[in-house]
C-alpha cells in the first residue's frame, strides 16, 4: 500500500502499516517512509479495517455568535441599528412576510377556521436571508411595532423563517430613541399569543366578509367592487348622511340684534333679543318681526344687569391617532393617509443633526392619551425655562382616554424630546413633515401647561314700551392669563354648531342703570341648515365614537372607499357616488349585520376580549360566521342582477370602428372599445372642467398622478403640454384676459400676467 511522502516528494510503500480511525471517525492507515522515516498517512478503508469498530462520530457543534434584531422597515432598521451599535445585526422584514393566499378564501371553515398562510414570492428572498441569519445568531430579537399587528408580524416571522423560539425574544418600544431602545432590550419577553390571535381573528373576519360578498357584487352589480367589515360601515355613514341632507327641509327663522351707545361712553356694542315679556322669543317669519321692530324703535333702554366672572379653558389632551388625523385635516389640509405616512417617517427616524437618524415622535397608531412621567417632567422643565412657573399647573395633568376600548398600554403621540423645539429641526425636515412635527410638539407642550383664564362679562339691556318689555343680552370675554394658548390653539371644528352666546366686544364702563341709546336694529333672516357632509376628519371622529375599526384602519378604510369609486372627495367633503348608493343599499338589505354600527362595535369588543385572553379567536369567528353564511346563501339566490352594460360615449374606435364605451378598472374609469377582447384599444377617461386651455383652446381636464395627486392639463396632450397644479376658474383675468387659477384660500392668480385678485371677487359660483 502506497502513500505520498512529503519529504521525498513521491509515493512510497508504507512501512509497518496500522489501520485506525481519525477524530472524525473516518478510516485511515498510518505508517513510515522506508527511505527517510517520515510518518505516512492514507485515507480510506482497507481489509485491515474489517474487524475494527469505528468510534462514534462527534456531535457537530454549531457555533453561534452575535445578536439578530428584526424590525419592519429599512428606515426603522437604520435608526435602531445606530442605537444598538456593534454586536447587533438589524434587518427589516419590509412589512408582513406571510399572509392568506389571494387566489382563494384561505380559511378552512369546516376545520375550525384554520387559516392557510403562505409567503408571497416577493418576500421569499427576505425570509430566506432572515432564516440564514437566525441560524447563526446567538440571540434573536423581534422588534416589530408595539401593537397587535406588530405582534402578529413577529409571530409570522418566527413561523415563516423557522426561528428557534428558545433563542428568540420580543422587545417593544413606543419611541425610537437611545433610552427607549436600551430599556426595551433590558426587558425582553415572549410573543404574546393573545395579541397574535386577536389580529389573526381580525384578518380571518375581514377575509370571510370580503371574499364572500365581493364575488356576489361582481356578479350582480359590476366588476372591481368590494365589501369589507369596516369599509361597508364607513360607506353607510356617508350614504345615510347624504340622504339626511337630501331629505332636509330648511325652516325659516329670524333674529333681532340691536346696536346700543351707552350713556357717557364713546364705543357702541351689539346685543341680541332673547326674551319678550319674560318668555323666550320665537321669530318664525318676517310678518312676526316687522311689528316688533316698530315697537322696539319706541322703547327706552337701560342696563338692568351686569355680570362679571371668570372662565377657565383647559388644554386638550395630547394626540391619539384619530385626533391627529382630524387636526391635521383641519389645520394643515392633509388627508388621513398623508398624515399617517408623514407620522411614520417621524416615528421611524430622521437625521436632524444629532449624529444620525433618531425617532422624533412616539408610535403613531394609538388610542391612548397616557404620557410617561419622564416625558411630563421634561415638558415641565421646558415650559418653566421658556415661559416661567406661572404657566405650569401644580401637578402634571392626566387625561382620560375617550376610546372605550383603548388598546394596550400605549402612550399618546408626542415628541420624543420636549427640548427638540420645531425651529431647531426645521432645516432638516421637508416642509410637510415639519408642519406635522410642529403640530404634534405644540399640542403636547400645551397639554402639560396651565389653563387659560378669561374675564367674562354679560350685560342685559331691558327696553320697555307700552305693549312689551324686551330683554337683550350681550356676552364678551377677554384673556386674563393666556396659559397654554401662548403655544397652541386647536382648530375650530367646521361641523360644530355655532355657540348660542356670541362673543361681543363690550366697552369698559358699562354699569347697571346706565341708559342706552338705540343706534339701530338689525333684523336677520336665517334658515336651519342640513347636517354637513363628512370630511375625512369628521368621518374618523364618527368611526372612533362608534367603536368602528382601530387607529391602524381609519386611513386605509377612507382610501379604499374612494379607490373603489363609492365616494368622491370634493373640497374636503366625502360625497357618495351612484354606485356607492347602490352597493350600500344592497348591503343593508342582504347583509344588515355587516353594516350595523352596533354589531361592528360588538365585534371590536370581542377582538379586545381575545387580546385579553378572555375568549378564543375561533369562538368569536364561529359566532359571526354561522348567521353570516346563511346571509351569503340568501343573497346569492335572491339579490337581483342590476348590472348595466358599458356606457357608450358616442365616438368610434379608431382601430376597428367599434363603439367606444366607459369601463371600470382597478384605477377607476377608462375608455375602451366595445369589441374587447378582440380589439384592445383604450384611452384614459378625462374629467372636463368646462374651461378652455389658454395655449390651444382645447378642453382642460382633471388628471391624477400615479400617487393620486390632482392636477389640470389640456385634453390635447401630448400635442399641447399645458399643465397646472392649481385649479383653473372660468372667469378670465380682469387685467389681461388670461387664465385664472386658485392660488390659495383667499386669492386667484393669473397664469399669464401673474397678477393676483381676491378670490371672492372673481369667483363666487365656481368654488
Amino acid at each position: 500500500m502506497e502513500a505520498y511522502c512529503m519529504k521525498c516528494k513521491t509515493k512510497r510503500e508504507i512501512k509497518d502499516p496500522v489501520a485506525g480511525f481519525n477524530a472524525k471517525s473516518s478510516a485511515i492507515t498510518t505508517g513510515i517512509c522506508p527511505v527517510c522515516g517520515t510518518k505516512l498517512f492514507r485515507m480510506g478503508k482497507t481489509e485491515a479495517h474489517a474487524n475494527l469498530t469505528p468510534p462514534p462520530k462527534p456531535e457537530k457543534v454549531e457555533v453561534r455568535e452575535g445578536k439578530l434584531v428584526i424590525v419592519e422597515s429599512p428606515a426603522k432598521a437604520k435608526t435602531v441599528g445606530r442605537f444598538l451599535g456593534k454586536g447587533y445585526t438589524v434587518r427589516a422584514s419590509v412589512g408582513h412576510v406571510r399572509d392568506l393566499l389571494k387566489s382563494q378564501l384561505s380559511v378552512d371553515v369546516d376545520n375550525n377556521f384554520e387559516p392557510k398562510y403562505r409567503v408571497p414570492n416577493e418576500k421569499k428572498p427576505v425570509v430566506k436571508e432572515i432564516k440564514q441569519l437566525a441560524k447563526k445568531a446567538e440571540e434573536i430579537y423581534l422588534a416589530t411595532d408595539p401593537d397587535r399587528e406588530g405582534e402578529s408580524i413577529s409571530w409570522h416571522l418566527m413561523e415563516a423563517a423557522e426561528i428557534d423560539p428558545a433563542r428568540t425574544k420580543r422587545v417593544v418600544f413606543h419611541e425610537i430613541t437611545a433610552p427607549a431602545v436600551a430599556e426595551a432590550f433590558s426587558h425582553p419577553r415572549n410573543i404574546d399569543m393573545n395579541l397574535v390571535n386577536a389580529q389573526q381573528a381580525r384578518r380571518v373576519l375581514d377575509r370571510l366578509v370580503g371574499y364572500s360578498i365581493s364575488p356576489i357584487l361582481w356578479e350582480k352589480v359590476r366588476g372591481r367592487l368590494s365589501a369589507g367589515r369596516v369599509q361597508s360601515v364607513a360607506l353607510k355613514l356617508i350614504v345615510d348622511r347624504e340622504r339626511e341632507i337630501e331629505d332636509f327641509k330648511p325652516v325659516e327663522y329670524w333674529s333681532i340684534h340691536a346696536e346700543f351707545k351707552p350713556e357717557n361712553l364713546k364705543s357702541n356694542f351689539i346685543a341680541k333679543l332673547v326674551k319678550m315679556d319674560d318668555k323666550d322669543v320665537e321669530l318664525p317669519n318676517e310678518e312676526t318681526v316687522k311689528p316688533l321692530l316698530y315697537d322696539m324703535e319706541t322703547a327706552s333702554y337701560s342696563i338692568t344687569k351686569v355680570k362679571r366672572g371668570e372662565r377657565r379653558r383647559k388644554p386638550l389632551a395630547p394626540f391619539t391617532t384619530s385626533t391627529l388625523q382630524q387636526e391635521a385635516s383641519r389645520k394643515l389640509g392633509f388627508t388621513a393617509r398623508r398624515t399617517m405616512a408623514l407620522a411614520q417617517g417621524l416615528y421611524e427616524g430622521q437625521d436632524v443633526g444629532e449624529g444620525g437618524s433618531t425617532g422624533l415622535i412616539t408610535y403613531m397608531r394609538t388610542d391612548s392619551t397616557n404620557v410617561s412621567a419622564m416625558a411630563q417632567a421634561e415638558a415641565r422643565e421646558y415650559v418653566t425655562g421658556k415661559y416661567g412657573g406661572d404657566f405650569l399647573p401644580s401637578e402634571p395633568p392626566t387625561y382620560k382616554t375617550k376610546s372605550a376600548n383603548a388598546q394596550e398600554a400605549h402612550e399618546a403621540i408626542r415628541p420624543t424630546s420636549a427640548m427638540r423645539d420645531p425651529e431647531k429641526v426645521k432645516e432638516f425636515l421637508e416642509p410637510a413633515m415639519f408642519k406635522l412635527y410642529r403640530l404634534i410638539w405644540q399640542r403636547f407642550i400645551a397639554s402639560q401647561m396651565e389653563a387659560a383664564v378669561f374675564d367674562t362679562l354679560q350685560v342685559e339691556v331691558t327696553g320697555k314700551t307700552n305693549e312689551h318689555e324686551y330683554l337683550l343680552r350681550a356676552s364678551g370675554s377677554a384673556v386674563k392669563f393666556p396659559g397654554f394658548l401662548v403655544v397652541y390653539e386647536e382648530a375650530k371644528n367646521e361641523d360644530a354648531k355655532p355657540e348660542e352666546e356670541e362673543d361681543v366686544k363690550i366697552p369698559a364702563g358699562v354699569a347697571e342703570g346706565q341708559k342706552q341709546e338705540l343706534v339701530r336694529l338689525i333684523p336677520e333672516q336665517h334658515f336651519t341648515q342640513p347636517p354637513p357632509r363628512f370630511s375625512e376628519a369628521s368621518l374618523v371622529q364618527a368611526l372612533e365614537e362608534n367603536g368602528i375599526g382601530r387607529p391602524s384602519t381609519y386611513a386605509p378604510t377612507i382610501s379604499t372607499i374612494q379607490q373603489r369609486g363609492y365616494v368622491m372627495r370634493e373640497e374636503k367633503r366625502l360625497i357618495p357616488t351612484d354606485i356607492g348608493f347602490q352597493v350600500n343599499d344592497l348591503m343593508a338589505q342582504y347583509f344588515p349585520e355587516v353594516v350595523d354600527l352596533n354589531f361592528t362595535a360588538h365585534m371590536e369588543e370581542d377582538l379586545d376580549k381575545i387580546a385579553e385572553g378572555e375568549m378564543t379567536w375561533e369562538a368569536a369567528i364561529r359566532e359571526f360566521y354561522e348567521p353570516f353564511s346563511a346571509d351569503v346563501q340568501k343573497a346569492q339566490a335572491e339579490m337581483p342582477v342590476v348590472k348595466s352594460g358599458p356606457e357608450p360615449i358616442g365616438r368610434i374606435c379608431p382601430d376597428d370602428g367599434g363603439e367606444l364605451v366607459i369601463r371600470y378598472g382597478r384605477f377607476g374609469k377608462f375608455i375602451s372599445c366595445a369589441n374587447f377582447p378582440t380589439c384592445r384599444y383604450t384611452e384614459p377617461w378625462l374629467e372636463k372642467i368646462g374651461i378652455a386651455c389658454p395655449k390651444d383652446g382645447g378642453d382642460l381636464v382633471e388628471k391624477k398622478t400615479r400617487k393620486g395627486r390632482t392636477f389640470y392639463g389640456c385634453a390635447n396632450y401630448p400635442n399641447c403640454d399645458f399643465t397646472s397644479w392649481k385649479k383653473p376658474i372660468a372667469k378670465p383675468c380682469p387685467k389681461c384676459n388670461g387664465l385664472l387659477v386658485i392660488a390659495n384660500k383667499r386669492e386667484a392668480q393669473c397664469t399669464n400676467c401673474s397678477e393676483t385678485f381676491p378670490l371672492d371677487e372673481v369667483v363666487a359660483e365656481n368654488v
